[in-house]
């Protein structure tokens, strides 16, 4: 958060913001915790929509932290009763990683563009900057990502790609998710590097986390 030290507003809300943040990554355990995964750096939990209050209350308390942190709007997902929420639990009990999952029919392919020529780094830069769009041909997809975040502290330790692979083989009992029913929500640039990494392939699915893309597909071709 920028904040101007001088200015006892700035400072207010400053520590505000702190707290709040403080307050949402904390994490003490619960008795019937759901483990996927365990790891030298943490473990991995589910929570489901019928689980206990203080499980759910928790996982809103983060939702709200991780949409102030991407940037996202405060809307609620499309069916909190088919969402599965994962969370990286770090071994200091802190909340380091979240990725919260959704039933949907559809999603829409990433439109690749060429990239120009130049060095590592003004390629990435130029991935952040661009505009970019999909198609508005509908493909079938099963799991929609509304929503994928790390810590920032610690990133790229593998924990996205980790929770993804609890994702893939948790969504559907008895069933390991294929990359081509997985579509991300409208990606932050860190987001569309990542699966753009993580698929293989820039031209990976999206789809509109708002509508759920039941009724309607995005609103424009831009994401």
């Amino acid at each position: 958060m920028l904040y101007s030290a001088a200015n006892p507003e700035d400072e207010s809300q400053h520590l505000l913001f702190h707290n709040q943040f403080i307050s949402a990554v904390k994490y003490v355990g619960w008795k019937k915790e759901r483990i996927l995964g365990e790891y030298p750096d943490g473990k991995i939990i589910l929570v489901l929509p019928d689980d206990p209050k203080y499980a759910l209350k928790k996982v809103e308390e983060i939702r709200e932290m991780v949409d102030n942190d991407l940037g996202f709007q405060q809307v609620e997902t499309k069916c909190p009763s088919q969402t599965k929420t994962f969370l990286f639990i770090s071994n200091d009990k802190k909340v380091a990683g979240c990725l919260i999952a959704e039933h949907i029919q559809e999603g829409y392919r990433v439109i690749e563009e060429p990239v120009p020529e130049g060095s590592e780094g003004e390629k990435v830069m130029f991935e952040r900057q661009r505009a970019w769009c999909c198609s508005t041909t509908p493909e079938p997809a099963i799991c929609g990502i509304s929503r994928i975040w790390v810590v920032n502290m610690m990133r790229r330790q593998g924990i996205a790609s980790r929770m993804l692979e609890c994702l893939r083989n948790n969504f559907i009992y008895g069933s390991y998710l294929s990359k081509d029913e997985i579509a991300f929500s409208d990606p932050t640039p860190d987001g569309k590097l990542f699966a753009t990494q993580y698929f293989g392939t820039s031209q990976f699915l999206v789809y509109n986390f708002v509508s759920g893309t039941r009724s309607s597909q995005p609103k424009t071709d831009a994401v």
